[in-house]
């Protein structure tokens, strides 16, 4: 069960505030992921984050440079807010729809703050139902882990995942 921080939760409803303030209408989900989505943070843990908006502007530059005033703003908040450093990934739901490695760590780490629609969810359930279709595994190895996509795996086969 993830253990809920009361610094990170205080941290995560301001983050969440301030980017349906900013991106209002546009966004679409907003996802917290890796360690604090798990909950198993660290003191020194960044705060890593999915946000879906539609449109967003083309290319990572000028996504990031939009959200510097989500981060001002939340930063603002005070000491606690300051202290964990967001990473924020950008993604239009079309760029969603095409599918990307990283959700794969989100289908039990990520937690959806914000999912208009559930769409999302949606993409994850249709993730998951792949996987389980390919019998794949997540595997444990101390405080790591790897996927075995296709257990029974035989050269030639295809994995598609998206």
């Amino acid at each position: 069960m993830a253990v809920r921080i009361p610094e990170i939760e205080q941290l995560l409803e301001r983050l969440l505030g301030v980017c349906q303030s900013f991106y209002g209408d546009r966004l679409v989900s907003l996802v917290v992921f890796g360690s604090v989505g798990r909950g198993t943070p660290r003191p020194d843990s960044d705060v890593d984050i999915l946000v879906v908006g539609d449109p967003l502007p083309d290319g990572r530059i000028p996504r990031v440079r939009e959200f510097d005033e989500v981060e001002r703003s939340v930063a603002s908040g005070g000491p606690a807010d300051s202290a964990h450093r967001l990473s924020p990934i950008f993604k239009t739901p079309a760029e969603v729809r095409r599918g990307s490695p990283l959700f794969l760590d989100m289908l039990d780490d990520g937690r959806l703050l914000y999912d208009r629609d559930g769409f999302f969810a949606g993409q994850l359930a249709a993730l998951k139902a792949r996987l389980e279709k390919l019998g794949s595994k997540r595997i444990w190895k101390d405080d790591a882990w790897y996927w075995d996509l296709k257990p029974d795996y035989k050269p030639g086969d295809e994995i598609v995942l998206f």
